[in-house]
């Protein structure tokens, strides 16, 4: 198998582990009324695993691109390119350029 596929089932199986202890650690405080509302339905068993199931999906691309992003070579040089350049400051009042308003004329008759 590919490291890297190896490295990805990894990941979600980390994500799926901190979904169920996310999911247990809601349904403990009982934050919402959720293990309220979850025990006392009819189709708890499903809105559980819908909420792990979800929750698994967050958290494993959030591991994967956590470990991804950490692989990068601390001694790489980095090149940050500004987004725009950046104007250079007005000193002078003459620097400023002067806009001239056009009066416009409207017909008296109106």
């Amino acid at each position: 198998m590919p490291n890297l596929v190896r490295l990805y089932l990894q990941q979600c199986a980390i994500g799926f582990a901190l979904a169920i202890l996310f999911v247990a650690i809601l349904f403990t405080f009982d934050v919402g009324g959720l293990w309220t509302l979850v025990s006392n339905s009819d189709v708890g068993i499903t809105a559980t695993i819908m909420l792990v199931m979800f929750n698994a999906i967050v958290f494993s691309g959030a591991q994967f691109a956590f470990v991804i992003m950490r692989m990068a070579d601390p001694n790489e040089e980095q090149i940050v390119v500004p987004a725009r350049p950046t104007p250079q400051p007005r000193t002078r009042r003459s620097d400023i350029p002067v806009v001239e308003k056009k009066r416009r004329h409207f017909p008296e008759d109106l």
